[in-house]
């Protein structure tokens, strides 16, 4: 499996247990897998929904920031990649 860096953690609302990514390189769709990868966050997940501007959304172009839930801690400045088949 490829994986390629779509984007970087600008935000973590823990109490929500929401991410926010800025999308700096490909876009991605609900129902890609992203890999969450930092200095002590490795984990992938399934995009189950995701929203920009508090409106769900089903695709996350280049230069969008999105929020989606996600199941694990993720920290600022943590790399996200697409996971490719």
């Amino acid at each position: 499996m490829e994986e390629i860096e779509v984007g970087k953690v600008t935000d973590y609302f823990a109490h929500i247990g929401v991410v926010a990514i800025d999308v700096t390189n490909e876009g991605f769709r609900v129902g890609d897998t992203l890999h969450f990868k930092g200095h002590t966050t490795d984990f992938t997940q399934k995009i189950t929904s995701m929203q920009v501007d508090h409106k769900s959304v089903e695709e996350a172009p280049v230069g969008s920031d999105v929020g989606i839930r996600v199941q694990e801690r993720v920290r600022t400045h943590d790399h996200v990649y697409k996971i490719v088949e």
